[in-house]
């Protein structure tokens, strides 16, 4: 199963770039329509081979209908097309001076359907910008209906499996963000982003090194979904309903509506899901040679409701209004069954019993969304944007365990929790891009950040034949963290190099309490965010960027939140209400290579971290305790390879490499936990085009084995496979998804130390569902997969 997975190394390294060195040629002009004469925003300009008509590359036209384009070949022709005209294809033309003007381009409009033209140049392209890549979207896929996740996949570095998860270069957890905002579109709560088709989307960033305009929190990469601001009329929408084993049967209804001054949007779903899973447990005590063990069984049952809906206003051509929310109900049942073996020195089992859980709780769930953006006449690029985003989330639980000997001295016994959880967030952003001088843009705003939790959490035993509560155990947490950040960018570009420099800084007041001990923790502290990026445009194929930021990590609740987990007494997890934030350096240069049919993304980096949050384990009278600290610091260095290979229409294969290797130093409690290790991970998805309209996706994943600070993770490796079929020229779209293929997919992890030694595993296993989606209106059915996120 793993050796197969390497050959993606092997497939990065061999792709070859060839790129011809020829005179540097400007094409350039103005479209407009041939009624009114008047101009033609987001008209396509193509650069086309004479030879194999094959796309070189190409532009669009700005709000005054000119266009710009360079390119160094020498045997071309030119194609201007736009939706709803007849393209117009240059052959003949002089060349003055390196400069091809084409003057004013009339375009007629074409009074045949949509569905009928055939309009081959009209293919999307990438840009390479300073510090992100920028797919703008082409007629080729913007005529064809399909949602944004469709668009998504045509992008590089990014994948969109059959279920709807997106990963950037092989990484999930990607942050979307819609016109450069977090937005209600783009959460994990639903399948939302299928709302949005792809004639709506004017073009995609791919930010992978973010600058200073954008949050310091977190590294893992962000894509930028920018709307058009004009959009047609019409009506689109799709119901989806879905079966699975184990049960993941949902049924989801997505709504959107355009007209002249509105853009509505809305979806629903409800549906029951289950999560089965498997775990097995050991514990020794190396000092008085005592072993507990444990495997067990339990399902998680979750029935779910949700509602969004939103309206985009244009007030006029410069002016919109966003408005949006969204409403989820969960409620939740949990049962689990592990069996406990108690055993001495001769490994002679001494006592045995069995542990039950059963849990339930429900969940409400609120977010909403204000947004208001001005376009400025002056220039394209020139805007002031506001938005406010608000969530809240409750959680009221209950549990209960009963402890039963079935062999040995131990007394049973029972426990049970409660837990009133909610939590508040509130974001406020104020952003303004100012372009001046042609080749130079500013950028200022800032961001306020307002989170709330309270946690109320107890546990009562069962003695005397009452419940009696465990003050140790019990308690009210309160967390409040309010970050105020204001940043500034400044950024020069030109033909082929360009800089862009940025300072961000962020206050973080931090308060936590715990009410019934009254123990306070306060944290104020200000950092500054300073980031650097660079670029170079070989040609038009091939482009290096460098880049630099300072990046964050605040502690999440669960590390902060001191409450235990008692699912297993004798492996318990706390969290650290000192904890400190983690800081990281993060250098990274990247080629990026385009070459016919298939792209090529390598990056070097370097990170360097400090205090770096691990979970250290303390054990005494046979119980583990995790509790998370700041141990030391981590240096990182690695590359990354990311392919796309398309040697046929029915074919394509995305791979992705990852091999850092990595330096910890630091100590703690005077232990020291000094070592070096490595650790690599790769991805391979295939996708086939079969007869009858059928889509095939088959991914293997593998992680490798690495190092920790008290001991080690195993490797894990698994495969997915997909099925999709089209019906009624993708009205209807048939699905069916295997998660887990060979059930290989095991989390284990070993805490290795000179007086104990602790194993934990566990085991989602296979997953298998089947779906059908119905599109009416105007585009392709949009799949709501309604499962967990």
């Amino acid at each position: 199963m793993r050796q197969p997975l390497l050959f993606i190394t092997i497939i990065l390294f061999n792709l070859n770039y060839v790129s011809a060195q020829n005179q540097d040629i400007e094409i350039k002009g103005k479209v407009v329509e041939s009624t009114n004469n008047l101009a033609i925003e987001y008209a396509t300009i193509s650069i086309l081979n004479s030879d194999s008509q094959e796309p070189i590359t190409g532009t669009i036209s700005s709000e005054d209908g000119s266009f710009s384009i360079r390119t160094e070949a020498s045997n071309f022709y030119i194609e201007v097309s736009f939706i709803g005209f007849k393209t117009r294809r240059f052959k003949d033309f002089k060349i003055m001076n390196n400069t091809v003007d084409l003057k004013t381009v009339i375009l007629n409009e074409d009074n045949e359907a949509l569905d009928e033209v055939v309009i081959r140049a009209e293919k999307s392209q990438l840009e390479f910008k300073l510090d992100k890549r920028v797919f703008n979207v082409g007629a080729d896929l913007s005529s064809t209906g399909a949602s944004a996740y469709e668009v998504l996949n045509n992008v590089p570095s990014v994948n969109v499996n059959i279920e709807g998860e997106i990963s950037l270069r092989g990484s999930q957890g990607v942050q979307i963000l819609i016109n450069g905002k977090p937005s209600i579109l783009a959460s994990a709560d639903g399948n939302a982003l299928g709302t949005i088709t792809a004639d709506m989307i004017e073009k995609i960033e791919v930010i992978t090194n973010p600058s200073a305009k954008y949050d310091a929190e977190g590294s893992t990469g962000i894509i930028n979904i920018i709307i058009k601001k004009s959009e047609k009329r019409g009506l689109n929408g799709s119901a989806t309903l879905n079966v699975g084993v184990p049960n993941s049967n949902s049924f989801g209804l997505s709504l959107n509506k355009r007209t002249e001054k509105f853009n509505l949007f809305s979806q629903m779903g409800f549906g029951i899901r289950t999560y089965p899973s498997e775990s097995e447990y050991i514990n020794k005590d190396l000092v008085n040679n005592i072993t507990i063990t444990s495997t067990g069984e339990g399902e998680f049952d979750e029935k779910f409701g949700n509602l969004l809906i939103g309206t985009d206003y244009h007030l006029n051509d410069n002016n919109i209004i966003t408005l949006s929310a969204a409403i989820a109900y969960e409620v939740e049942d949990q049962n689990a069954l592990a069996y406990f073996n108690q055993s001495d020195a001769s490994n002679t089992i001494t006592d045995r019993w069995t542990r039950t859980e059963v849990t339930e709780a429900t969940n409400p769930k609120l977010r909403y969304e204000l947004q208001y953006k001005k376009d400025f006449k002056r220039h394209k690029e020139q805007s002031l944007l506001f938005s406010a985003l608000g969530s809240s989330f409750s959680k009221d639980q209950s549990s209960s365990f009963q402890n039963m000997t079935t062999f040995g001295d131990i007394e049973d016994f029972q426990q049970r929790t409660r837990t009133d959880y909610s939590l508040e967030d509130y974001t406020f952003k104020l952003d303004y891009v100012h372009p001046f001088l042609d080749k130079y843009t500013l950028e200022t705003g800032s961001q306020y950040v307002l989170n709330g939790v309270t946690n109320d959490f107890a546990v009562s035993e069962f003695e005397n034949g009452e419940w009696v509560n465990n003050p140790n155990l019990t308690n009210i947490f309160d967390l409040d963290q309010n970050v105020l950040a204001l940043y500034s960018t400044v950024a020069f570009e030109g033909e082929k190099w360009g800089v862009k420099l940025g300072l961000r800084a962020e206050n973080t007041d931090l308060k936590t309490l715990l009410e019934n001990t009254n123990e306070i923790n306060k944290k104020n502290y200000t950092d500054f965010f300073p980031s650097g990026h660079t670029s170079y445009k070989v040609s038009d194929n091939f482009s290096l960027q460098a880049g630099y930021s300072r990046r964050i990590r605040r502690p999440r609740l669960r590390e902060l939140n001191p409450f235990s987990n008692i699912r297993n007494n004798y492996s318990i997890s706390t969290g650290n209400p000192n904890l400190q934030p983690e800081y990281t350096d993060s250098f990274e240069i990247t080629s990026i290579h385009k070459f016919g049919k298939a792209s090529l993304n390598w990056s070097l980096y370097n990170r360097y971290t400090v205090d770096v949050i691990e979970r250290i384990t303390y054990f005494e009278d046979n119980i583990s305790v995790s509790r998370p600290e700041n141990v030391g610091s981590n240096t990182t260095t690695g590359i990354e390879l990311n392919g796309k290979y398309s040697p046929l229409n029915w074919f394509s294969i995305n791979g992705d490499f990852n091999l850092n290797y990595f330096n910890r130093d630091g100590d703690f409690e005077m232990t020291s936990f000094d070592f070096k290790g490595n650790r690599w991970s790769t991805r391979i998805t295939s996708k086939f085009k079969l007869p009858a309209e059928f889509d095939l996706e088959v991914s293997g994943d593998y992680r490798s084995k690495y190092l920790t600070v008290q001991g080690e993770v195993d490797d894990i490796y698994f495969a997915d496979l997909g099925l999709r079929k089209k019906v009624f020229k993708g009205k209807i779209i048939l699905n069916m998804s295997v998660r887990d293929v060979f059930a290989s997919r095991v989390s284990e992890n070993t805490t290795i130390q000179p007086e104990f030694f602790v194993y934990n595993s566990r085991q989602r296993g296979r997953f298998v569902s089947f779906g059908v989606s119905y599109g009416f209106g105007k585009g392709e059915a949009m799949e709501f997969s309604g499962r967990r996120r």
